[in-house]
């Protein structure tokens, strides 16, 4: 009778415990694919996949991805999935400069594959790798900058609304919403603009071995496909993404099926947010004062 009685609460106690073990080790692999998520024990040599998507407009999470993989022994060569328009000056530049860096410090081969566009400021951080492979109709080029200002001077006198400005020098409110941009003003930006120009076209010439006047020949803003870029030396492959690994792994000499890897997306509970209601609410920004982009724009 005593053991009929007690028998019960030990399969339950051990009910528990095996639960209890159980929701231990999902806690646990949460928390190691949160804090290390890409901690791998293989010895295999591989090829690593960066993506670089939609509007740059931030370097540090495709710069601190080349760096991770710059130093790992078994990262034998980086393909690059570029398809962006482009974005920001500076953020297409320092993802370019990270690029020449794990090529000439840690001596990483470094292949570009374009997607559906590869332009601008996408354009500049290819011209940065080893070697470019473009599908036909990939949309790339667009080789400038693009500075865009609003001017609502004459929406606010419809609507009875004056600005006020106090400033210390004659072109502190340089590109303001608020006036008409005059004749000087424009000149100083046009020589911002020609020199950001000039170091895109710079830029090319270095990365792809041309001649700057063929690269400046060609950087008019003009967007090419795929099939024009190669003609024009912009490109030196035509193909896929799985043609570009297989190049890089030609070129890495790495024999049979490379293994791909590439970083896990972290679980960011903001971009879970800002997904949700991506879809529902407006994105209304209102960018002031002068931006300059290497951007395509459409």
């Amino acid at each position: 009778m005593s053991e009929e009685m007690t028998s019960p609460p030990r399969r339950r106690s051990r009910f528990r415990m095996v639960m209890w073990v159980i929701f231990a080790g999902i806690v646990l692999l949460f928390l190691l694919n949160a804090l290390f998520p890409d901690l791998d024990f293989s010895t295999e040599e591989r090829i690593a996949l960066i993506r670089v998507e939609g509007v740059i407009l931030d370097a540090q999470q495709t710069i601190g991805e080349l760096k991770r993989y710059g130093d790992n022994p078994l990262v034998k060569a980086v393909v690059l999935r570029i398809d962006s328009p482009g974005g920001g000056v500076v953020p297409s530049q320092e993802i370019h400069d990270a690029v020449k860096r794990i090529r000439e410090k840690q001596s990483k081969l470094v292949i570009a594959s374009m997607g559906t566009v590869a332009a601008s400021g996408g354009y500049y951080i290819a011209a940065a790798t080893d070697r470019i492979v473009a599908n036909p109709g990939t949309l790339t080029g667009s080789i400038g900058v693009i500075m865009e200002l609003a001017n609502v001077e004459g929406l606010m006198k419809k609507i009875g609304v004056e600005s006020v400005v106090v400033k210390s020098g004659a072109h502190k409110d340089l590109g303001s919403p608020f006036r008409a941009m005059n004749l000087e003003d424009r000149t100083i930006l046009q020589n911002v603009m020609d020199d950001v120009h000039s170091q895109f076209i710079e830029a090319v010439a270095a990365g792809r071995s041309l001649d700057i006047k063929t690269v400046r020949a060609l950087a008019d803003g003009r967007i090419f496909t795929g099939r024009q870029a190669k003609a024009a030396k912009l490109v030196d492959e035509l193909g896929d993404l799985n043609d570009a690994i297989k190049l890089a792994a030609d070129m890495a000499g790495l024999e049979g099926e490379p293994r791909v890897v590439e970083p896990r997306k972290r679980f960011s509970l903001r971009d879970l947010i800002e997904g949700r209601l991506g879809g529902i609410l407006p994105n209304l920004q209102l960018e002031t004062g002068v931006r300059l982009k290497y951007l395509m724009a459409f």
